[in-house]
Formats: C-alpha cells, sequence, structure tokens
C-alpha cells in the first residue's frame, strides 16, 4: 500500500502567519439602498387604503347649475302653457289631452328626481360608513363600531343574496367584545362575499374589453367599448355594494372613481411592463392586436378596482386588496383562446 507523500507547511498557510486586514474606505462612499421594490402596476397598498370621498360641488357650482335649471324650468313651463292654450283654442279635447300628458309628465319628472337624490344621498351614506368604520377601527370604540354594522346591516337586510352573510353575522356578533374586532368581523362575514363577486364582474368586463379589442378593426371602437364597459362595471360594483346609482349618481360615480385612480397614480402600461408581467415567451408570442386586448383589459380591471375601493362601505383592513396582476392570467387565457381558434 502506497504511503502518502510528505509536504511542508509554508508561512502562508500556518496560522501564526499574519492575517490581512479589511481595507479601510470612506464613509462618505457608501450609497445607501432603498428594500422597497415599487410595482409598475400597482401603486401603494397605503395609499390605496385612503379612502377618496365623494367630492361635493362648491356654492357658486351649486349656485349657477340652479339658476340654469330654473330658467330652462321656466322656458320649458311657458312653451307648455302657449302649447296647451293653442290646444285648447284650435279643440277643447286636445287641450284637455295636452293637460293630461303634461300632467303625467310633471308626475314622472318629480319621481325621476327623486330616485336621482335618493341615489346620490345612498353614495354619500355608504362614504360616511366607511369613514366612520375607519375611526372605529382607530378608536376601537364598541359603541361606534355597533352603530356601523347596524346601519351596514340594515342596507343589505332586503336582499335575499346576503341572507346567508347576514346570519352568520348574527350569529357570531354577541361574541365580539372590541370595536375594531367587529369591524372586522363585519368585513370578513359581510364583505367578503361581495367582493368575490365584484372581482367576477371585474375579470368578465376585462375579458370582453380584451376580446373586443383584439377582433375590432377600428381604433375607435375599441375606444368607445372601454367607456361604455367602465360607465358599466362601476354602475354594477356600486348597485353590488348596496349604492343605486341614476344618471347623476353615475356620473358622480365615475367623478370619484377618476379622482381615485388620480390620487392613485393610475395605470401606466407599455410594452416593458407587459413583457414583465406576462414573461418573454408569452408576450413575444402575443400579436399587436392582442397586446393591445391585454392593456385594455387590464386597465378595465384598474377600474373596477378602483370603484370597489371608493363605494365598498368597509376599508380593506383583513380582507386582501384586489390587484391589478390578479386577474392577469384570465385575460391573457381569453387571449390566447381567441388567437389559436
Amino acid at each position: 500500500m502506497k504511503k502518502p507523500a510528505a509536504f511542508s507547511v509554508t508561512a502562508e498557510s500556518s496560522p501564526s502567519a499574519s492575517v490581512r486586514g479589511p481595507r479601510a474606505f470612506s464613509p462618505q462612499e457608501v450609497a445607501a439602498l432603498s428594500t422597497d421594490v415599487v410595482p409598475l402596476t400597482d401603486p401603494d397598498p397605503a395609499s390605496e387604503t385612503l379612502a377618496v370621498p365623494l367630492r361635493r360641488m362648491s356654492w357658486p357650482t351649486r349656485l349657477s347649475w340652479s339658476t340654469a335649471g330654473l330658467l330652462v324650468s321656466l322656458a320649458l313651463g311657458l312653451a307648455a302653457d302657449r302649447l296647451i292654450r293653442d290646444l285648447f283654442e284650435a279643440y277643447p279635447a286636445l287641450g284637455w289631452l295636452g293637460v293630461a300628458i303634461g300632467t303625467v309628465f310633471v308626475m314622472a319628472l318629480l319621481a325621476l328626481i327623486v330616485r336621482e337624490a335618493a341615489s346620490l344621498w345612498r353614495l354619500r351614506a355608504l362614504d360616511r360608513l366607511k369613514a366612520a368604520a375607519a375611526a372605529a377601527l382607530v378608536t376601537d370604540s364598541i359603541r361606534q363600531a355597533k352603530a356601523v354594522t347596524r346601519n351596514l346591516t340594515e342596507i343589505y337586510a332586503a336582499r335575499p343574496d346576503c341572507a346567508r352573510a347576514l346570519a352568520q353575522f348574527n350569529s357570531g356578533e354577541s361574541q365580539v367584545y372590541d370595536g375594531a374586532d367587529l369591524i372586522r368581523f363585519a368585513e370578513r362575514s359581510l364583505m367578503s362575499p361581495l367582493d368575490a363577486r365584484a372581482r367576477a364582474l371585474a375579470a368578465a368586463s376585462a375579458r370582453r374589453v380584451a376580446l373586443v379589442t383584439a377582433v375590432s378593426p377600428r381604433a375607435l371602437v375599441d375606444i368607445a367599448f372601454v367607456i361604455w364597459e367602465s360607465i358599466r362595471l362601476s354602475s354594477a360594483i356600486a348597485r353590488l355594494y348596496g349604492a343605486r346609482p341614476g344618471l347623476f349618481g353615475t356620473w358622480r360615480l365615475i367623478g370619484a372613481v377618476l379622482s381615485h385612480l388620480a390620487v392613485t397614480g393610475g395605470l401606466v402600461l407599455t410594452d416593458g411592463v407587459i413583457e414583465q408581467l406576462v414573461g418573454q415567451g408569452l408576450a413575444g408570442r402575443l400579436s399587436q392586436r392582442l397586446g393591445e386586448g391585454v392593456v385594455n383589459g387590464l386597465m378595465t380591471v384598474r377600474v373596477g378596482i378602483a370603484a370597489m375601493r371608493v363605494v365598498r362601505p368597509l376599508p380593506f383592513d383583513t380582507e386582501p386588496q384586489p390587484r391589478v396582476k390578479d386577474f392577469l392570467p384570465e385575460v391573457t387565457k381569453v387571449l390566447q383562446t381567441s388567437k389559436n381558434s
């Protein structure tokens, strides 16, 4: 058996040899690097939790709209009076028919005004409810939290689709003694099913927008359909959470959604962002029209998420906040299916 060869220990490998110390550096050359990664598609979660209230018009704006409405009403009244007088002069039966039609029109107009006022009041009530819930989370007041949950259950009491969630909340409400915990329990019980349905609405709207964008021949058609689908999605999400926006309520809702998007940074998607999100393999296989479908679909999702955060009567505290990237697989799946077919 061969013996191991002898070797000598040099001075460099000896433990007693001097070890070279670390190099000195100047503190001015150190650069502090940020540990936070800023996402390209979603804004800061902290900014998303801030509720963007429905802004009320200033008194000059209200005065101008009120005076303009009065002038238009006077003009229409004089025109209707002149029309009815002419009908009576031509034939009395036509005059009485005009009076009956005018009465029905005035009654319908009053009902429309009452409905629009009620829709605006409901939007403001949901906004005040969210502010009260946020205050109860901070102060941990059980009295304030019970007032919030009582108003919340009154809103959803007449809805059959919320009966199961209401029964679950009512069965466990007596076991919660802290205000913040009661708000969180209400969010888990009442808001979680509605959040899932709101996400489904946003995903379905994004799929429609992506598909129409991919197959439509004109860019003007894409823009019109995106605007229409965004308004429709915002109204559907508002009705889901308990609001019933009419014409003016829808405009107020769209204004609040746009304000929320402006506060949170909006959504800016470029080809590089799409490539980062969907991966280089899929981005390379997407055509130009399919890529535009991805962009428009994700922009519609962004509008739906903003509508959720504006209209939702409770702030996001325990439930996860929706993200644009969560809807990306469904949008790309639709586009891949349309491309293969």
